[in-house]
């Protein structure tokens, strides 16, 4: 089950579960997308990975009690600012491979 982390680990931007717009890596690390787009590059800093929309929680059960009542986000925050020069680095070493080739 997705954590749903509470905030950007680079700007520290609130995501709740409903923000349109979060960014998961395949191991859940959660950016918003100006920061992955202006300051990762689609490369997570951590894995490597690409990034993609994270899903929305149901807010009420809808079915199976698999709602956010039942299943609530993370409170855990995870505020680890990229260094900006390195990571630039690191990305453009992988730029030409897709992500789903990485």
């Amino acid at each position: 089950m997705l954590e749903l982390r509470p905030t950007c680990e680079h700007c520290n931007r609130a995501l709740p579960p409903h923000a349109s717009d979060a960014r998961i890596c395949s191991f859940e690390c959660t950016f918003c997308a100006s920061c992955v787009n202006d300051v990762l590059f689609n490369v997570c800093p951590n894995c490597g990975g690409g990034f993609e929309p994270r899903p929305i929680r149901p807010r009420r059960n809808l079915r199976g009690d698999n709602d956010l009542a039942h299943h609530p986000a993370s409170t855990t925050v995870r505020h680890a600012p990229v260094d900006r020069e390195r990571h630039k680095a690191f990305a453009d070493s992988i730029a030409a491979t897709a992500p789903r080739d990485r």
